[in-house]
C-alpha cells in the first residue's frame, strides 16, 4: 500500500487537473462535450487505482481530509456571484426559466428515487441519479456524496460521479438535436432588431493584491459564519445540512448588502478566479478517490435512472418549456442551455447555445438568462428539494 499524506494529496489533485486541461486540449472528443479537466484527469487515476488493486498490484491511500475546504469555498463563491439585481435584468423569461429548473429538479429527484424503489436499492441512490447529479453536476455529487456516505450510504459519492459523468455527456449530446428539430419544425430565426448589450456584471474589474486580499477576507467571512450557521440550523431543526450551504446562503446575504452599501467593495473577477481554482481542485481530488469497483452491481439500475432522466428533459424541455418560454428562436436556444444544465453543468449548457447560435444565429436574450440561472439560482431550489429528499429517506 502507498499512503499520501495531506500535501501530496494536493499536489497530485492539482498535476490531474492539469494533465485533464492538456488532454482535453488534444482530444476533440473530450472538447466537444465539455468534459471538465478534474473529471478527465480524476476519473483516469480513479480508473488505475481500481486496476492496480483488483488485480492485487498496490492499492493507494489518499488524505482528502482538506477537501471540504475547498469544497465550501467554491460554493460560497457561487453564493457571492448572486446579485439580486442579475433577476430583474432577465425578467419574465428569467422567472419562467428559473421555476422550470426548479420542477426540473423535483422531477429527476422523484425520477431517481421511484426507480431506485421499484429496482430494490436504497431510494437514496436513487436520489444521486437524480437532482444531485443531473442538475447538480459533478460539485454537487461529491458534496452530497460525502454527505450521505457519512449517514451510512456507502459508495454515494462514487455513484453519484458516474452519473454526473453520463449526464454530462448525454446532455452535451441532445442540445443541439433538439434546437435543430424546433428550428425546422417552426422555422424559426434570430430576432434582428437591435438590442442593447446588458453588462451586468464590471468585465473590466482589475485584478490587484489588495483587492484579491480583501475577496479573500470576505470569503473566509462568510465560511466561517456559513459553518455556524449551518450548524446552529441543523441542532435546532434535526435536518441535515451540508457545511458549504450554510457559507453559500451567507454569502448570498453578504453580496446583495454590499451592493446596496457598497458596490466596489466585490470583485467578481477574483471570486471567480478564486471559484474556479477551488472547484478544480476539490472535484480532482473527490474523483481521484472514488472507489469504481464499489458500483460494479450497480451498473444496470445507474445506466436504467440516467436513461429514464435524459428521456424526461428531452420531452419536458421540446414539448412544455419551449412553449412556456414563448416558442421562438430565444426559446429554442434556452432549451439548448437547459438540456445542457439540466444533465450536466452551466459550462455543459453554454458550450451547446454556442453550438447552436453559430450555426443558426444569435440570441442574446438566451445568453443572459440561462447563466444567470445556471450559476446561482438554480440552487435556490435545487438544494432545498435535495435536502428535503435526504431527509425523507435517511
Amino acid at each position: 500500500m502507498i499512503e499520501f499524506n495531506q500535501i501530496t494529496t494536493i499536489f497530485l489533485a492539482a498535476a490531474l487537473l492539469g494533465l485533464g486541461s492538456w488532454l482535453i486540449s488534444r482530444i476533440s472528443f473530450l472538447k466537444r462535450f465539455c468534459i471538465p479537466a478534474p473529471v478527465v484527469g480524476g476519473l483516469l487515476f480513479a480508473a488505475l487505482a481500481t486496476i492496480l488493486k483488483t488485480t492485487g498490484t498496490l492499492e493507494i491511500s489518499l488524505d482528502t481530509s482538506l477537501q471540504s475546504l475547498f469544497m465550501i469555498t467554491f460554493f460560497t463563491t457561487i453564493g457571492l456571484g448572486a446579485s439580486f439585481k442579475l433577476v430583474k435584468l432577465g425578467g419574465k423569461l428569467l422567472i419562467i426559466y428559473w421555476l422550470a429548473c426548479g420542477f426540473l429538479a423535483l422531477m429527476q429527484n422523484v425520477i431517481g428515487v421511484s426507480l431506485a424503489s421499484l429496482m430494490g436499492i436504497h431510494p437514496l441512490i436513487g436520489m444521486m441519479a437524480g437532482a444531485v447529479s443531473m442538475e447538480g453536476g459533478h460539485g454537487a455529487a461529491a458534496a452530497f456524496g460525502q454527505t450521505l456516505e457519512d449517514l451510512g450510504i456507502s459508495s454515494a459519492m462514487t455513484i453519484g460521479a458516474a452519473a454526473a459523468t453520463c449526464g454530462l455527456v448525454a446532455g452535451g449530446l441532445i442540445g443541439g438535436p433538439i434546437v435543430k428539430y424546433l428550428v425546422g419544425k417552426y422555422n424559426l430565426t434570430p430576432d434582428e432588431q437591435e438590442t442593447e448589450d446588458i453588462d451586468y456584471e464590471n468585465k473590466h474589474e482589475q485584478i490587484t493584491s489588495n483587492s484579491f486580499f480583501s475577496q479573500v477576507i470576505i470569503i473566509t467571512f462568510c465560511m466561517a459564519v456559513g459553518t455556524y450557521v449551518g450548524t446552529l440550523f441543523s441542532e435546532a431543526t434535526g435536518f441535515v445540512l451540508p457545511g458549504y450551504v450554510g457559507a453559500m446562503f451567507v454569502a448570498v446575504i453578504v453580496r446583495n448588502i454590499m451592493d446596496k452599501v457598497k458596490p466596489a467593495a466585490i470583485n467578481m473577477k477574483s471570486i471567480s478566479l478564486i471559484g474556479d481554482v477551488t472547484l478544480g481542485i476539490f472535484l480532482s481530488m473527490a474523483l481521484m478517490s472514488i472507489k469504481l469497483w464499489e458500483i460494479a452491481d450497480l451498473a444496470l439500475p445507474l445506466f436504467i435512472i440516467v436513461f429514464a432522466q435524459v428521456f424526461f428533459i428531452v420531452v419536458f424541455s421540446t414539448f412544455v418549456l419551449f412553449k412556456l418560454l414563448g416558442k421562438n428562436y430565444d426559446a429554442a436556444v434556452m432549451v439548448a442551455g437547459f438540456a445542457g444544465h439540466g444533465l450536466g453543468a452551466t459550462p455543459n449548457a453554454m458550450a451547446n447555445m454556442s453550438a447552436v447560435v453559430q450555426r443558426f444565429g444569435p440570441s442574446k436574450k438566451a445568453f443572459l438568462v440561462v447563466p444567470i440561472v445556471g450559476a446561482f439560482l438554480i440552487d435556490v431550489f435545487g438544494i432545498p428539494i435535495i435536502i428535503t429528499t435526504i431527509n425523507l429517506f435517511k
